[in-house]
């Protein structure tokens, strides 16, 4: 046993836990945070007690909630994980009963200190159970219809759920994330072709329907896919958010037009500025430098979860690593995808960027569980 070996076994358990904390990946964290409150200041046009400052408590009241996840062993996040998936469950139909309304959709509960929005809780509890259940299954079982039809009855439940509220966009990522996981856990490709194949019949059958007797959408859903095709045939009207996004992207350049100097944002051409479109005013502030900033600070933490989860021996650990980087992974390129009008406009947050409790705690709970996963991975024998 070397020196250091000896001296770091000589330091308390809660204080060895945190120097071996990935740091590197609490810095990327910050970093990207730190984004979004620049962000949110300029929006606010200066005014730092608008947004800003309560996205700043958010973050630091995120990063006592991942450090306390993180210090707790990883097999006790492994035990509580069915538990934790039905209390999801169970706030989600809280929701449809008790729920509090906001732009047209019942989604958040109204706990009087904050509004909280189950969905975004269930995104990592789905990955928890997912991450348990395989743990637990026999890998030559995997593949077998009975084991594939369990993991699939646990997406579907939440996500029909959060349909009814509606949130199409949390209900992509839930049915994203789940099939993620399926595939880590190494459940055979046919059943994702056959997936595949079966949504592209889905969408052929939806245009081919329409005028016609047996028409499978409303209209108005039609008129929703016309300007996500062309966002010009309606500019002053379903089409004007999109339009105004691709003009503050477009006006940014390569290196913006200066921090606070967004004219989209100022004079508030921008929908949901502080919020879902938020990258669009990072973009024109500063440009497409500021936009890949961004983008390679989120791809350096997918980078950190990817190589704890490839150096971890214990499979629910990997597994629940590889699914918080796959969930951040859909939550930023939708938002983005969305923004540039590369996907539907669904409301899926930029994370740690866009103005918002929920979605904030439970990304930074998330982290916590990968850290908890770095921190109680096996070393070996010391």
């Amino acid at each position: 046993m070397s020196y250091l070996e000896y001296n770091l076994k000589t330091v308390p358990t809660g204080l060895r836990k945190v120097m071996h904390l990935n740091w590197p990946l609490v810095l990327l964290l910050g970093a990207v945070a730190s984004f979004g409150f620049l962000m949110l200041y300029s929006v606010a046009g200066g005014d730092i007690g608008q947004w800003a400052a309560p996205q700043m408590k958010r973050f630091g009241l995120g990063l006592a909630v991942m450090f306390t996840v993180a210090l707790v062993p990883i097999w006790f996040w492994r035990n509580v994980s069915a538990l934790a998936y039905l209390a999801s469950l169970v706030l989600l139909v809280s929701v449809e009963f008790i729920g509090s309304v906001g732009m047209g959709a019942q989604r958040w509960l109204d706990l009087g200190f904050m509004r909280l929005q189950p969905s975004e809780l269930t995104k990592i509890t789905l990955v928890m159970i997912l991450a348990a259940y395989y743990d637990w299954l026999d890998i030559r079982k995997t593949s077998r219809p009975v084991w594939v039809a369990i993991p699939l009855m646990l997406i579907l439940i939440p996500t029909a759920l959060v349909l009814r509220q509606p949130d199409l966009g949390t209900a992509l990522l839930l049915m994203m994330g789940g099939g993620v996981m399926m595939f880590l856990a190494g459940v055979h490709w046919a059943y994702f072709a056959t997936v595949a194949a079966a949504g592209a019949g889905m969408v052929a059958a939806v245009f081919s329907s329409r005028g016609t007797a047996w028409q499978l959408i409303k209209d108005y859903q039609f008129r929703r896919i016309d300007t996500f095709l062309d966002p010009g045939s309606d500019p002053l009207g379903a089409g004007y958010h999109i339009s105004q996004a691709k003009i503050a992207l477009g006006s940014g350049g390569w290196a913006g037009r200066g921090f606070m100097q967004g004219t989209q944002s100022r004079l508030n051409f921008l929908p949901e500025k502080h919020t879902d479109f938020i990258f669009t005013t990072l973009a024109e502030e500063f440009g497409f430098i500021g936009a890949m900033t961004l983008l390679g600070l989120y791809a350096l933490i997918l980078v950190f979860c990817i190589a704890s989860a490839m150096n971890n021996k214990d499979r629910f650990a990997s597994l629940v690593s590889l699914g918080v980087a796959a969930t951040l992974f859909f939550y930023f390129s939708i938002n983005m995808a969305m923004v540039m009008g590369l996907a539907p406009v669904v409301g899926v947050p930029l994370p740690l960027v866009s103005y918002g409790g929920s979605a904030m705690l439970v990304l930074m709970l998330a982290f916590g569980l990968v850290q908890s996963a770095h921190i109680h991975r096996p070393r070996g024998r010391r």
